[in-house]
């Protein structure tokens, strides 16, 4: 049983993300002036602020089994520093397949000094709209981490999503750990739109 006031911050979310959607599809010319108000409307009623996204590989263990993990994402109509945090898990595109997409931990975002290990390497500011993302394994060396070590720093518009719940097995499953922002912020919408039971049919481990 969702508490009302849970329903109520949800709610609020959802609204908000509604007006935002809706505003940047006007802004690419996808819908006119007066389609925006109907397009509110339908996201905020029939929509849903998560989606499930299946992930595979060693970068993110031990956040993600190397043998694969059924994802809960939070939607993003646009990533920016009020919205997504260093420290959250997030879904960018692939800055080199921009048709695939990667899971990483978001280590920095713009005015962030960047100094490297390597002496070689001259500091740098990360520019604005600019983030470095990092796989959680350690144990890879960069270009097996596949990161923005190898990459570079890529740019915050190629986030589409943040990881909030995360399902391993049946029987192994729970919230991701990010920032204790986003945690909070992402509470109403993991208590509302939560469904492990529908996490596990689509499991494909």
């Amino acid at each position: 049983m969702v508490p009302p006031g849970t329903w109520f911050r949800y709610l609020v979310h959802k609204l908000e993300f509604s007006m935002a959607h809706s505003w940047k599809s006007y802004k690419r010319g996808l819908i006119s002036d007066r389609e925006v108000g109907d397009a509110v409307w339908k996201n905020l009623f029939q929509g849903k602020l998560t989606y499930l996204h299946w992930n595979k590989g060693e970068e993110m263990v031990p956040t993600i089994d190397a043998q694969g993990g059924t994802l809960l994402v939070r939607k993003l109509p646009a990533a920016d520093p009020s919205r997504v945090f260093v420290g959250d898990v997030v879904v960018l595109k692939d800055p080199g397949k921009p048709q695939n997409y990667l899971v990483r931990r978001l280590a920095a975002t713009e005015g962030y000094e960047m100094v490297s290990t390597d002496e070689k390497d001259e500091p740098f500011v990360l520019d604005k709209d600019e983030c470095w993302v990092l796989a959680d394994n350690k144990m890879l060396k960069p270009r097996e981490a596949h990161d923005s070590r190898v990459f570079g720093p890529v740019s915050m518009a190629s986030i589409v999503g943040r990881v909030i719940y995360c399902l391993r097995t049946a029987v192994d499953h729970g919230p991701v750990q990010n920032s204790l922002y986003s945690m909070r912020r992402d509470s109403p919408i993991l208590q509302v739109e939560l469904d492990v039971d529908e996490m596990a049919k689509n499991h494909k481990a």
